[in-house]
């Protein structure tokens, strides 16, 4: 009997029923089989600063971080994303009641739905979204209700009467993420303001994901949605070390928000990792009060390297979204005559030696997502430049 279950109930708990090997996965899997170039998951090829780096050595040498650090995050980082909150954006929060730490922001998402949805309730995502929000929303028991972007005159936008209209008696929480993943949306001043009136108004909370929000282009302003008024009490931000200093791998990430808000969102989060990544914490308290001059040539040189491949893509044949915001490009592939991007991406690797992910995947509504492919920018210039010689094939 070894190996055999006392029933014919499925191993894997039926709220994650729908969600199998994630195609980062896949493709990077195929990415490895076919040498080709990984355009798909979106790290860095390149490390980021050399004096963080050496911050975090520095801490492992002191013995600083390598027993458990203390639940809340080690007090240099919280005091340090307190002032930087302060400082980018005028924010005042309480390093010792208003600030957690967590294992990158896929955790602050996790234990911010896990705390705060119960069954029954429905989050509202903004489609296409990361995928981890909807296997988060389903551990917790609640319900997603998607509410689409729609592309529109070079930019994916949010259709506000399509948002008020999802609001139902039972819905909890709106679950905003600007710069937004896949589509490289930014959203506007006037699309939060009137998400923020949304939210007052039917008495919602919001959980904010801003890990991009170092990573804004052109015109583009990322305007945190707590500065709004009525949002204080009501919005836990969450933000992360990964994308801002090309450290993806330290896990580092926070929550920001009331003392009860962050309390309900430590309260889940205790029992997931407990703890983590303690000499990273130091580290990256020092990564965060870096000179402004830092971040505008973090925002510079990713501007050019979206520039040479947003230009390489068009050339290529795809109809192409640059984005405002994010390391990510957004591609419709029908100018290709192609339709279905899953098909697409799985043939890309022998036909042009790249991977891309198809946005498919993030959607509930798939047909939305079919023609739609996503490429990371975020890799060394050489690298984008090879990849957009290989995918000029296609245009031949």
């Amino acid at each position: 009997m070894t190996g055999m279950t006392s029933s014919a109930r499925p191993l894997l708990n039926r709220r994650l029923a729908e969600f199998g090997t994630t195609i980062f996965a896949e493709m990077s899997a195929l990415a490895l089989k076919t040498g080709s170039i990984n355009l798909g998951q979106g790290f860095p090829d390149t490390d980021g600063p050399e004096e963080i780096r050496e911050a975090a050595v520095r801490a492992l040498r002191d013995g600083r971080g390598n027993q458990y650090p203390p639940g809340p995050g080690v007090p240099e980082l919280r005091t340090a994303i307190a002032a930087h909150q302060q400082r980018r954006y005028g924010l005042p929060y309480d390093p010792d009641t208003e600030v957690l730490v967590t294992a990158g922001a896929t955790e602050a998402i996790a234990a911010a739905l896990l705390a705060l949805v119960e069954p029954g309730d429905e989050v509202i995502a903004l489609e296409p979204y990361y995928d981890s929000y909807a296997a988060c929303i389903a551990m917790a028991g609640g319900t997603r209700v998607p509410v689409t972007l729609r592309p529109s005159e070079g930019r994916f936008r949010l259709d506000l009467d399509e948002l008020r209209a999802a609001v139902t008696d039972r819905t909890r929480l709106l679950l905003i993420n600007t710069p937004h993943n896949p589509t490289g949306t930014v959203l506007t001043r006037e699309e939060l303001a009137a998400i923020a009136e949304l939210a007052v108004e039917r008495d919602l909370l919001v959980i904010t994901d801003e890990v991009y929000e170092h990573l804004v282009f052109d015109e583009a302003e990322h305007i945190p949605l707590v500065s709004f008024p009525g949002m204080r009490e009501r919005t836990v931000s969450i933000g992360s070390a990964g994308k801002t200093f090309s450290f993806t791998g330290w896990k580092v990430g926070w929550v920001t928000g009331t003392p009860a808000l962050v309390t309900a969102v430590r309260s889940a989060k205790q029992f997931l990792t407990y703890v983590a990544s303690g000499p990273f914490q130091y580290a990256v308290a020092e990564a965060l009060a870096l000179p402004d001059s830092y971040f505008d040539a973090f925002r510079a040189d990713m501007l050019a390297k979206r520039d040479v491949l947003a230009t390489g893509l068009a050339e290529a044949g795809f109809e192409v979204f640059r984005p405002a915001g994010t390391y990510f490009v957004t591609t419709d592939i029908r100018p290709l005559g192609e339709t279905d991007g899953f098909a697409f991406c799985r043939a890309l690797p022998e036909l042009a030696g790249v991977v891309a992910i198809p946005n498919a995947v993030f959607y509930d509504h798939r047909e939305e997502g079919a023609p739609f492919v996503r490429f990371a920018f975020c890799k060394r210039v050489g690298v984008l430049e090879e990849a957009v010689d290989r995918l000029k094939k296609l245009a031949v």
